[in-house]
């Protein structure tokens, strides 16, 4: 079975999606066979690798609400070794059909366990809140990797998701751990992300990654083009950024 790692974060604009594509597509690279599952109803991670939402016939939602298998629903992507679970707004009204559902907080983790063993990674990209989806996804997940942007309010809402990822563990998945958080967006020029990296070191020392993702032109750049960054721009500081993640990502086994 291959390993599920969530990206979460319940701040927007974070770099959320942008890691989940770009880890994953870092995998496919790596011959990593990786499944990117697209959680946000906003889909970014879905255009984010091409695929135009209004041809889509099933989606994430319909796996989850309607009870789709997930195999049919996974398409295929540019990288060979890379698919996608594509998701669309139809994934807004997930949350409410959720809450009537049994076992609402494990309806993700049933439904792609048949999938699961055709991958060696599974990546699912998290809307950005605290609600029934992303509990889905912390339920499903082997570990999760906090996005955490280096500016003045990024420390403000990290206690509070480590507190929940703590609860998602004692309630429902003992097995969940912390993949690392992930500095990101950051600019070396400012003082004021040199203060936000040293004060995530203090309190979080041994949970950070070593790599930092830098602000990078490129990263904003290949989503519009619906390409992963080492597809668009391989020599930006972006893809190198996302590359040496991918290796960090490797080598926890």
């Amino acid at each position: 079975m291959g390993r599920i790692i969530t990206v979460v974060n319940q701040k927007g604009g974070v770099g959320k999606t942008t890691t989940s594509v770009n880890l994953a597509a870092g995998l496919a690279a790596a011959e990593r066979r990786a499944l990117l599952i697209d959680l946000d109803p906003q889909g970014n991670a879905t255009t984010g690798l091409g695929v135009i939402k209004k041809d889509l016939d099933t989606t994430i939602y319909h796996v989850l609400i309607d009870g789709v298998p997930a195999g049919k629903t996974i398409r295929e992507s540019e990288l060979v070794y890379l698919n996608l679970i594509p998701s669309d707004v139809d994934l807004v009204g997930a949350e409410i059909e959720l809450v009537s559902v049994p076992h609402r907080e494990r309806r993700l983790q049933s439904a792609i366990g048949d999938v699961t063993d055709q991958f060696d990674y599974v990546i699912i990209d998290c809307p950005p809140s605290l609600g029934l989806l992303t509990l889905n996804a912390l339920t499903a997940a082997d570990s999760a990797i906090v996005p955490l942007q280096c500016e003045y309010y990024a420390l403000e809402g990290l206690a509070q998701l480590l507190k929940t990822i703590n609860l998602v563990r004692e309630r429902f998945n003992p097995a969940l751990k912390v993949e690392g958080i992930l500095l990101t967006m950051f600019d070396g020029r400012t003082s004021l992300a040199s203060q936000v990296r040293d004060e995530v070191h203090r309190y979080f020392g041994g949970q950070i990654f070593s790599t930092v993702i830098p602000r990078n032109i490129r990263l904003t750049e290949a989503p519009s083009h619906g390409k992963p960054v080492i597809l668009y721009e391989l020599r930006s500081s972006g893809a190198i950024a996302y590359l040496e993640l991918t290796k960090e990502v490797i080598s926890h086994g």
